[in-house]
């Protein structure tokens, strides 16, 4: 018996290792791709076009940040004619709009108590630009979060992008306090990692990205022809991502649009977001799943694309829980059994395994905060020292993925409080 259970735990965690290992081997080569471009200019053709755009800010109860984001887009290195700002103010109870009219916004009230979410907001201030400022003709929809701060050139660079033909394009993701504390660092490095590992090799190999919630550009056209924005799930970013993917859309990725935002720093800010999310990536993979499942073996010219797609949403940290459970479990039964010998081996596997991930996230944390060295704004020693504490923020994803499982899950607003200009976060 004691041979059988040995046999079992081992065989178990080797199908463990051997499945993420087969499912997950590509975004390696994604990190060699984005290591090799690094600091190669890429020499691409495009037009000098300048396109009219809609800006539109999604706000709740942001009046301390929101003029900070309206003064970054005011700033911009691009011409001030080719760029109108919308605000709604969804449900706001505070000086959001008074604020956001003062910097220079065109803004738009919206309370609604039971379609609740950034979506709903985003199609309502849609609905009155194509029906009060449809002589605009603009050309695409940049959406932005309240707290967000631009970099001078990041619209023109995004223009750039969109003149190649990208009807959808995202941007590179930084923060504004990445050096507060261990949280706001995780959630830093996993948007830059993001950002330079993942939608840059997408961009050198012709495949699609995917948009993150916030800083990314949307044609015109491609809104119109939804008519509107009709993703609503609680993650509406990778719905939205997904959807068109499925449908051919190739999003474009632009690293020298560089936007910050602002993280949050407790434990239970962190744990509704991250619930938010989790429980939004279930939403989408129940959704979506059997179609882009249909697609990677039955699409045209995207089967990589919507592969990489149904990695990304299916639960990845459920896999590691599960061999965690499955582990504790075997331990437990040698404890009720008294088989010390099992529970010893046991507790090694469960140690060895814990190791083996805090290794590989710690190599993507240095890696990433290594070649991302001078666009991290803190001080060196928090630099090296939060690349030892980003393991363990991922690692509290697991208990957010079990309890996304059952718990029933709305959109919550986080609150936003740190006010920095563009030159104080430089």
């Amino acid at each position: 018996m004691d041979s059988s259970i040995f046999t079992s735990i081992q065989s178990f965690n080797f199908l463990m290792f051997v499945l993420f290992t087969l499912l997950y081997s590509y975004r390696f080569v994604y990190m060699f791709i984005a290591f090799r471009m690094k600091g190669r200019k890429r020499s691409v053709e495009h037009g000098n076009k300048l396109n009219k755009y809609a800006v539109i800010i999604a706000a709740r109860n942001e009046e301390l940040v929101i003029g900070e984001l309206i003064r970054s887009i005011k700033e911009q290195k691009y011409p001030e004619e080719y760029v109108d700002i919308f605000v709604v103010a969804d449900n706001c109870t505070d000086q959001t709009v008074q604020v956001a009219k003062e910097g220079g916004a065109i803004v738009r009230e919206r309370f609604n108590k039971t379609r609740i979410g950034k979506g709903y907001a985003l199609d309502y201030i849609y609905k009155i630009i194509e029906k009060e400022y449809s002589f605009k003709n603009y050309d695409g929809y940049f959406v932005f979060d309240a707290d967000n701060v631009l970099e001078e050139n990041y619209i023109m660079e995004m223009n750039k992008t969109f003149n190649q033909g990208y009807r959808v394009i995202t941007s590179y993701r930084n923060s504004k306090n990445f050096g507060q504390n261990w949280i706001s660092a995780g959630y830093s490095l996993w948007f830059l990692h993001e950002s330079e590992y993942l939608n840059l090799p997408r961009m050198t190999l012709n495949s699609s990205c995917a948009i993150s919630g916030t800083g990314f550009l949307v044609s015109t056209d491609l809104i119109r022809d939804n008519g509107g924005w009709i993703h609503h799930l609680l993650t509406e970013d990778i719905e939205f991502s997904i959807d068109h993917i499925m449908k051919g859309e190739k999003i474009g990725y632009c690293k020298k649009a560089i936007f910050y935002d602002e993280q949050p720093v407790t434990l239970k800010q962190s744990w509704n977001q991250r619930l938010r999310w989790a429980k939004g990536f279930y939403q989408v993979f129940l959704r979506y799943g059997n179609n882009l499942t249909r697609q990677i073996f039955q699409g045209k010219g995207n089967r990589f694309s919507c592969y990489d797609m149904m990695m990304t949403i299916m639960p990845a940290l459920l896999i590691s829980c599960i061999s965690m459970v499955v582990n504790t479990c075997f331990y437990l039964t040698a404890i009720i059994l008294e088989k010390s010998e099992i529970a010893t081996v046991t507790n090694q596997a469960l140690f060895e395994s814990f190791i083996g991930y805090y290794g590989l996230l710690c190599l993507i944390g240095l890696i990433t905060t290594l070649t991302e060295w001078k666009n991290i704004h803190c001080s060196g020693p928090k630099k090296v020292s939060y690349v030892f504490t980003f393991p363990i923020f991922m690692f509290t994803y697991i208990p957010i993925a079990v309890v996304a499982l059952f718990k029933k899950v709305s959109w919550k607003p986080i609150s936003h409080t740190e006010v920095k200009a563009l030159e104080d976060i430089r």
